[in-house]
Order: structure tokens, then sequence, then C-alpha cells
């Protein structure tokens, strides 16, 4: 089953903290050669991750809002000299959010891909990196790439999945009789089938191994291991979630095991 690609786990580190906080700047985060503020909170929308940069304006926490900004940075001294749009800039973003995120969330990286949440990054705009704007901004949003809307989050999502048991409206299901192309709900409500484990299908600096090998290791692992998180029934049924060449090279090495859940 081919799968989609998260803004989730991997590589780098930069520490993160949660406040609340209201109100905004009088210049936007997009327009400003300033660093983000960080802990802050805003309502966007699948549309809005979508783009280079952002400038929705701060709600404060305590108010319904669907992102919360949980790490943000100037760039490093090799990227200074980049242009707007190099890959290398989305890569080191790529890395740090991606770290970043789980230590926000108290998460692994197998939780991070079972989950509904994800997160966007965001740079300056055109007209600010020109003047010499050099910094990233990533949020945590209440949806995956397959969202047609975020849901609101808590006042904070720091530590939501700190516990190692999170709430099942934060965990991703689906709601039909297969899983490729199905939209993800949270298994706090009606599901057929739910993101159990994971499996690391390579390691960090390993060259992609080909669709082949890897839907095959995929397959042959989530076999075995929904079978034993369904504590080895005669008969049961699973899926797998796999991922390509272009989610390779972004840093995912994981694929996703499926269980059905309805008898």
């Amino acid at each position: 089953m081919a799968g989609r690609l998260l803004f989730v786990p991997l590589v780098a580190a930069v520490l993160a903290v949660s406040s609340c906080s209201a109100g905004g700047s009088e210049t936007p985060d997009e327009d400003s050669v300033e660093v983000p503020e960080l802990g802050v909170c805003r309502v966007l929308e699948p549309e809005d991750v979508t783009a280079a940069s952002n400038s929705v304006e701060v709600v404060d926490c305590t108010q319904e809002h669907t992102a919360e900004t949980f790490a943000v940075g100037a760039l490093p001294a090799g990227l200074q000299d980049a242009g707007y749009g190099d890959p290398e800039i989305g890569a080191f973003a790529y890395k740090t959010c991606a770290r970043a995120y789980m230590k926000f969330l108290g998460a692994d990286e197998s939780m991070v891909l079972r989950t509904l949440l994800s997160w966007a990054w965001f740079r300056p705009s055109e007209e600010a990196w020109d003047e010499g704007a050099r910094w990233y901004r990533c949020d945590v949003v209440g949806g995956n790439e397959d969202a047609t809307s975020f849901v609101n989050l808590p006042e904070t999502a720091q530590a939501l999945m700190s516990s190692g048991l999170p709430d099942d409206q934060w965990m991703a299901c689906v709601n039909g009789d297969s899983v490729p192309g199905a939209p993800r709900v949270p298994c706090s409500e009606e599901h057929t089938w739910r993101a159990v484990t994971t499996i690391k299908v390579g390691a960090g600096d390993d060259p992609y191994p080909g669709d082949q090998l890897v839907e095959v290791t995929t397959r042959d692992y989530c076999g075995d291991s929904v079978s034993a998180w369904l504590e080895y029934p005669l008969e049961y049924k699973f899926a797998y979630t796999w991922f390509h060449e272009a989610e390779w090279e972004t840093g995912n090495r994981r694929s996703i095991c499926w269980a059905w859940t309805r008898g």
C-alpha cells in the first residue's frame, strides 16, 4: 500500500518550550527580519501549511487554535548565503523541526507516524529574505496532509504524548474496507483499521533500497507485528503503508503497520 508523506520524525536538535501569548507584532512574521516568537498559537488551515511563509495573526493559546509554534531559530552560518528556494534549507528545516517535534510532544518516531497531528515549517517572505532575514519557524498543527480542516489543539501540545498512551482522539485510524487512499479519522471515532506499529526499513545514511525491497520488508514485518499486537489470533487482517524514494530523501525511514479492529 503506497503511503503518505507526513511532516514527521528524524534528526538534529533544537530546544522547544511552550508558553501562551496573546496578540501579534506590528510586523507580520513572514516580513520580519527578526526570529519569530516561540510558544505562540494561531488558527491555521490546511492551505496555510502549503505556503513557504506565513503571517496569520497570533491568538491567545487559551482560545481556540489549530497551530502552536514549538521551535524557531536562525538558519546556520552555512545557509546564510543560500538562495531562497535552496533545497538545503528544506533539508535543514526537516531535520531540525522533526527532532524538535518529537521532543515537544514527548513521542518517539513510531508514535509520531501514527498520530493525526503533524507539523509544518515556514521561512521569511522573499521580500524579508532579500533584506537579510534568515530564520525558520516550526508549528504543530491539528491534522495531517490528508486533512480538509484542522482540529483545535489543547492549550499547549507540549508533552501531549509523553505518557506513551495518548488519547485516541490524537491517534490515526481508518473507517473503511481498506487503508490506501482512505481518510484518517481519530481512533476515538468509529473505525475499522488502527495504525499500531511501525518498522524502520533503513538507517539514516543508507541509499534508497528500491520500492520492491521496501514493500516486501514492510509486508513481512507487519504480518508478524500485527499478529503480536492482536495477541496471536488464529485469523487476522493487516495492512501496511510504505513510502517511496521521494519520502526517503526527506528523511523518512519507516513504514506503518495497520490492524483490522472490527470483528
